[in-house]
């Protein structure tokens, strides 16, 4: 009786609560008016799960006189013409609509409903305490993820964090047209004293975007590299260099890599500026060899060796191409006790899906070869085509089985793996 109670007081509570508008009435009041993408029959579901990204083919129309332009606030509907949602629209790209938030959100949180600034200042201050939440920064760490793209339904925007620096990593023609407004909400954040623009060219040039004809926010940073710290180990790193200048999304895998590398060899290929490698050498192992093509990334790995007082006969860097180091190895029979394969993104777009199946698949083989038999490989791919087409996971599961081998693999969960075989998945969003 007194559950039954409580339910009742609850529910009459709820129904003195005012009706909130839905989301076809606040488009309906909307001043400019807002268009609507009404998608294909048996596509509403994917997108009323949470799949954030509207391809152009799940679109069988779109309503409204003059069309959306790209940036432009729009509805997703169901074949019934019934919003289940409104995001940003793009009418070049392969993700034609960002979702941003659905129909049932709109009751919970009207303010944000078509409303960009608003929903950005939510969004970002949410990720922001979720991390607090999860105690970053901390005294060990001041280099980590504050917003990750789809993790924290923002799609197509890096925020991460160096000290009092924020680095926005913008890949998508939306976040383009609203860097104002990010920057200011970041700003805002107690913690942020800098703000730097980092446009992933290739990403927006497929987004459709005249790079040239960007406006350039006001941003000058003085200095050109940054020391940070991560899970006590300290870094130096380039502003000029690859994505933000740090892979701030490996942080766990970085931490989990250093409790398993005591008294085992490590070979690190595609180390870049050396996250792995050092945790490695810090968590015990014997020997460690970082391989990248880049001189200046290596240049910034020797820093940090010496960085963090490491021992420079345990751990070395080679600048030579990781296809042909790994060859020139197999081809002499050397083999790790653990290896780390962490290539640059090779698929930056859907249509170069075949040919980057290639490079991952020879790069994979390769790494496997010098995976001493039951050893450690921990593998990666930042190409979200790859991950979200399964390729990845085909092409590891065709080549794998000869090897017995624990894959650590970055990116994808995989499951079915035979006997003596398994995989976790090790992607830190934070």
């Amino acid at each position: 009786m007194l559950l039954s109670g409580r339910l009742m007081l609850r529910s009459l509570s709820l129904a003195s609560l005012p009706a909130t508008p839905s989301l076809q009435e606040i488009a309906s009041n909307h001043p400019t008016g807002v268009a609507k993408v009404v998608l294909k029959k048996g596509k509403t579901q994917l997108f009323k799960d949470g799949s954030p990204m509207v391809y152009s083919g799940a679109i069988d129309r779109v309503i409204g006189r003059p069309p959306p332009t790209t940036g432009d606030i729009v509805l997703v509907a169901d074949g019934t013409e019934k919003p289940i949602g409104w995001g940003f629209y793009n009418s070049t790209s392969m993700f034609r609509v960002r979702l941003m938030q659905q129909e049932e959100e709109t009751a919970l949180d009207p303010s944000c409903a078509l409303n960009a600034e608003k929903l950005l200042e939510t969004r970002i201050a949410a990720a922001a305490e979720l991390r607090k939440n999860l105690g970053l920064p901390s005294a060990c760490t001041n280099a980590y993820r504050l917003v990750n793209s789809e993790g924290d339904r923002l799609s197509g925007l890096i925020v991460d964090i160096f000290g009092d620096l924020a680095v926005i990593a913008s890949s998508a023609a939306w976040v383009q047209i609203y860097q104002h407004q990010i920057m200011d909400c970041l700003s805002r954040l107690n913690n942020i004293k800098q703000i730097s623009w980092r446009p992933t060219v290739e990403i927006l040039k497929a987004e459709g975007l005249d790079l040239s004809d960007l406006k350039k926010p006001d941003l000058i940073i003085p200095q050109t590299t940054v020391k940070v710290m991560e899970n006590g180990i300290s870094y130096w790193i380039s502003l000029d260099g690859q994505k933000t200048g740090f892979y701030a999304d490996q942080r766990e895998n970085r931490c989990f890599l250093s409790t398993i590398s005591e008294g085992r060899r490590v070979l690190d290929i595609c180390c870049y500026t050396g996250g792995f490698a050092l945790n490695a050498a810090s968590g015990g192992a014997l020997d460690v060899i970082g391989v990248d093509s880049s001189s200046p990334a290596l240049e910034l790995a020797k820093e940090n060796v010496a960085l963090n007082g490491l021992d420079s006969q345990r751990i070395s860097f080679l600048r030579e191409d990781a296809t042909e180091f790994m060859k020139a190895a197999v081809s002499r029979n050397e083999s790790w006790d653990i290896v780390i394969l962490d290539p640059p993104k090779l698929a930056p777009r859907k249509k170069v899906l075949k040919s980057a199946s290639g490079m991952y698949r020879n790069l994979n083989y390769l790494a496997m070869q010098l995976t001493k038999r039951g050893g450690l490989l921990m593998t990666c791919s930042c190409s979200g085509a790859m991950t979200q087409s399964g390729l990845f996971l085909r092409i590891l599961q065709r080549i794998y089985w000869k090897q017995p081998l624990y894959i650590h693999c970055r990116g994808c969960c995989i499951n079915g793996w035979e006997e003596n075989h398994c995989c976790t998945s090790g992607r830190s969003s934070m």
